[in-house]
């Protein structure tokens, strides 16, 4: 089963040669500097660099989410906490932060 191509907004600098351009990239004027589905290469970001150009739409595939790999996940930072602060919880402010943290940890998505 394949994973549906999703558009997704990156900045410049994440962009990587061989992502397909899911927008037509336009300069300020509005003008077409790159058109939809081209797949982007060094020398393209290269110049789109020098052009000033921050932003651009490519197509992404976003994997499919394991529950019980979120589960493991989630588990491992939990136990990374306890161990961080075996030695600390007992005390109140250790404690307290020790409590803030796995809340944020418990809160957080992957």
């Amino acid at each position: 089963m394949t994973t549906p191509a999703t558009p997704n907004e990156i900045g410049l600098e994440q962009a990587a040669a061989g992502m397909t351009l899911a927008a037509a990239l336009l300069d300020a004027n509005g003008s077409v500097l790159l058109p939809q589905d081209v797949a982007l290469t060094d020398a393209t970001l290269a110049s789109l660099r020098r052009r000033g150009i921050e932003r651009c739409v490519v197509w992404s595939t976003a994997e499919p989410v394991d529950p019980a790999a979120l589960a493991a996940a989630r588990a491992q930072r939990l136990q990374r906490l306890e161990r961080l602060f075996r030695h600390s919880a007992d005390s109140d402010g250790g404690a307290r932060l020790l409590e803030r943290l796995r809340s944020y940890r418990e809160d957080q998505q992957p």
